[in-house]
C-alpha cells in the first residue's frame, strides 16, 4: 500500500478512500430540488475493459521490444518516469501497439500503466478518446482516474453519460476528478448531477448523526455557481442563513454571486448574510 501511495504522490494525485453508496440524504434535500429530474440521456458506453493476465508465466515472458522492457520495470523515482515518457515519444506512432499492451495487461506496474495511458493520449490525440473512455469502468481505480484526466486533457466534453456516472463512483478521488472535468469543460447540462452530489452520503465523513461535509462539497457548491445552475438559487439563499452551513458560507457566497450576477459587500460573513437575506426577501416580493 505504501508503494502505491508514494507512486500516486509522484504522479501528483492524492488518494481518497472508497465509500459505500447509500440512500441517506441531508435535511436540505427536502428543498424543491430534491425532486429534480433531468432530461439528459447518458451516452451509450462501450463494455468495460477487463484485466488481461498472460497465460505464460509473467516473470519468464520476454518483452517484445525495448520499449516494452522499459514499461516492465518499476519506476523508482520521478526521473525514471520522465525518462520513460521521453523514450516513449522517440518511438512516436510505433509506440502505440506497446502502449495498448501496457494498459491492458496486469503484469505491468500500475504506475507504468498510468504513464502508458497518458502517452497514448499524447501520441494519438483525440483519436484515442473513444478507447480511453472505456477505462472509466476499469476495476483499477488508477486507470479510471487516468482515463478521466486524459479525457479532460483532450477536452472531450461529449462524454456526458460517463462524467455523470463517475460523480457516483465508489472512490472519492474519482468523483472529484469527474467533477473537475465537468467544471473545466463547462458542461452546464450536467449541473443537476453535480447538485445531486450534495445528497450523496459518500461525500460526507463520520457516523450517522455526526456526519460532516468533506472538502469535495465545497467544490460542488462552487461548481454549481460556475455552471450557472439557476434552480439552486432558492435552496442556497436558505442555506447561507443557516448556522449549520457555516463551514461553506464562503462557497455559497461565491456561487450565489455567480448565479444571480450580484456581488455581496466586502466585510465579514454577517454582512454578507444580511445582504443575501435582503436579496431573498426582495426575490419573494417579486414572485
Amino acid at each position: 500500500m505504501k508503494r502505491i501511495l508514494s507512486t500516486v504522490l509522484l504522479l501528483t494525485v492524492s488518494v481518497s478512500y472508497a465509500s459505500k453508496k447509500a440512500d441517506w440524504t441531508p435535511k436540505y434535500e427536502k428543498a424543491k430540488l430534491a425532486k429534480l429530474k433531468t432530461k439528459i440521456k447518458p451516452t451509450k458506453e462501450a463494455a468495460p475493459v477487463k484485466e488481461v493476465v498472460s497465460s505464460t508465466a509473467t516473470k519468464k515472458q520476454k518483452p517484445a521490444n525495448k520499449l516494452e522492457a522499459l514499461y516492465l520495470r518499476k519506476a523508482k523515482n520521478k526521473n525514471a518516469i520522465k525518462e520513460l515518457k521521453a523514450d516513449t515519444l522517440k518511438w512516436k506512432q510505433k509506440a502505440v501497439p506497446t502502449l495498448l499492451k501496457v494498459i491492458k495487461e496486469k503484469r505491468f506496474p500500475d504506475e507504468n500503466r498510468w504513464v502508458g495511458m497518458f502517452m497514448l493520449g499524447r501520441i494519438m490525440g483525440v483519436k484515442s478518446a473513444n478507447y480511453i473512455s472505456k477505462y472509466t469502468k476499469h476495476p483499477n481505480w488508477m486507470l479510471r482516474l487516468a482515463s478521466l484526466k486524459v479525457l479532460l486533457h483532450l477536452k472531450q466534453d461529449q462524454y456526458k453519460g460517463i462524467y455523470s456516472r463517475m460523480l457516483e463512483d465508489k472512490s472519492m478521488i474519482i468523483r472529484h476528478q469527474a467533477l473537475q472535468n465537468i467544471r473545466e469543460l463547462k458542461i452546464k447540462s450536467l449541473a443537476p448531477y453535480v447538485w445531486k452530489m450534495l445528497y450523496n452520503k459518500s461525500n460526507y465523513v463520520g457516523m450517522q448523526g455526526q456526519r460532516k461535509r468533506s472538502s469535495i462539497i465545497k467544490d460542488v457548491i462552487k461548481t454549481i455557481g460556475e455552471l450557472d445552475f439557476k434552480k439552486a438559487k432558492s435552496p442556497m439563499l436558505k442555506m447561507i442563513q443557516g448556522k449549520k452551513y457555516k463551514d461553506i458560507y464562503e462557497e455559497l457566497d461565491y456561487s450565489l454571486s455567480k448565479i444571480m450576477n450580484k456581488k455581496s459587500p466586502k466585510g465579514n460573513i454577517q454582512a454578507k448574510k444580511h445582504f443575501w437575506n435582503r436579496v431573498a426577501m426582495k426575490d419573494k416580493l417579486v414572485l
